[in-house]
């Protein structure tokens, strides 16, 4: 019946036969009770002690809000969860890629010859991701870009744009964070692919080199 105090097997180990019910193996809900959602009956379990899962109820007027939905919400899921792998997280909305360009662009004075121009490339490389987000949020990333850097230059914290106004603000007082192995792995990802492009590119010129001989 609905709405009653039950005690329901909640346990996530395995129980193949009612004899082998012991009381150990029973959880406690605190409310049982069944709900109708369209042509469908659910049954709902709720305010269980120490629940070692969960199910999340998605609805959605059409099939494609519903996967949206559904994607944002693991999404959100997955980056919970790598910040609580991590121990940590970074300053978000773009403060990461600026600061290394910061960071970049004051490197590129100690190196010399054509690796001057790759240090030059990987920096102004970092800059599309708060690009990508000022063109997302309708601001012109041009002047968001400007805006960014300089007040960069004036703080010595984490600069990051704010997707409502276009202006730069301080995500780490805002709460806007990215997960650490996200951006660790697209700073190796990125790294790679490139330097297998330019290794592609080596190999297509020698062989047109070849071709002439």
């Amino acid at each position: 019946s609905s709405g009653i105090n039950a005690e329901w097997p909640l346990r996530p180990g395995a129980v193949n036969s009612f004899d082998d019910i012991t009381p150990e193996s029973l959880g406690h809900a605190g409310l049982f009770y069944e709900h109708v959602l369209g042509d469908d009956k659910y049954s709902f379990i709720e305010e269980c002690d120490n629940p070692q899962s969960v199910t999340i109820l998605i609805k959605g007027p059409n099939k494609h809000t519903i996967t949206q939905i559904k994607d944002a919400v693991r999404d959100g899921l997955r980056a919970v969860k790598n910040a609580i792998d991590d121990g940590r997280v970074v300053a978000g909305a773009g403060a990461f890629e600026v600061a290394i360009y910061q960071a970049l662009q004051e490197f590129k004075t100690e190196v010399k010859g054509k690796a001057r121009l790759g240090v030059e490339a990987f920096a102004e490389a970092m800059l599309i991701i708060p690009k990508c987000l000022a063109q997302n949020a309708g601001h012109d990333a041009q002047d968001c870009l400007v805006r960014l850097l300089q007040e960069y230059k004036g703080t010595d914290k984490p600069v990051g744009l704010d997707l409502v106004s276009g202006e730069a603000m301080l995500p780490m007082e805002a709460g806007v964070f990215d997960n650490y192995c996200v951006k660790k792995q697209l700073l190796n990802s990125c790294t790679v692919i490139s330097s297998n492009l330019l290794i592609v590119d080596e190999v297509m010129r020698a062989g047109m080199s070849s071709l002439k001989g």
